[in-house]
């Protein structure tokens, strides 16, 4: 039989691998090929933004070179970042830093 110190570790070790799933974001990146329409139609139609949401997106992107359009578990994120670069705009999920 274990331990009931044992039984908190791990418990506390899913815990944390549980929490650390909330707190990715969605990157979206800039490029020279693709339209601010484009990127903003996709953002509204993939990850569910507003006009005026994926217009500021957008226009971050632009300026800044990425921009983190979403935070989420990487679960939720994974298929909307792979929709994103079938659209052929550069995508990726980063893991925030606690």
């Amino acid at each position: 039989m274990m331990s009931p110190n044992a039984n908190t570790k791990l418990y506390e070790q899913n815990d944390l691998l549980t929490s650390l799933d909330d707190f990715c974001t969605l990157i979206v990146w800039n490029d020279d090929v693709n339209t601010f329409e484009w990127v903003i139609e996709t953002l509204i139609k993939i990850c569910g933004h507003t006009q005026e949401q994926a217009e500021q997106c957008a226009i971050i992107i632009d300026s800044k070179g990425k921009y983190a359009v979403k935070e989420g578990s990487y679960d939720l994120l994974k298929p909307q970042c792979d929709a994103i670069t079938e659209r052929g705009i550069n995508a990726t999920i980063e893991v925030i830093a606690n």
